[in-house]
């Protein structure tokens, strides 16, 4: 495991290929900056995801907006087709129905 310059932020090639995760969760930062970009407060975050503290939250953003550019790729490159969601789940899926699906890709 690699400590970064961000206490909860760190990286280990073992864990979805060095992808920065939370220290302890590995919850990738990126799960976390498209939450907060779908528009949840960084308060809510520790909510939808109960495993993580805010301080945890407010670490993996401030982390993301130091390496945007890396984070940006690591969301596009995970990202679903449009044209492989279901029409179904599209249409009737609540936020909070789709972040917890979005959790676990």
């Amino acid at each position: 495991m690699i400590a970064t310059e961000h206490l909860y932020v760190v990286t280990d090639k073992k864990i979805l290929s060095g992808e920065p995760i939370i220290k302890g969760a590995r919850t990738p930062v990126r799960a976390i900056v498209e939450i907060w970009r779908m528009g949840a407060p960084a308060e809510e975050i520790p909510k939808r995801l109960p495993h993580l503290t805010l301080a945890q939250v407010f670490d993996a953003l401030s982390y993301y907006s130091d390496h945007q550019g890396e984070i940006n790729e690591r969301i596009d490159r995970n990202r679903i087709p449009e044209d492989l969601i279901d029409l179904l789940l599209k249409d009737n899926a609540t936020a909070d129905e789709m972040i917890n699906q979005i959790r676990y890709i």
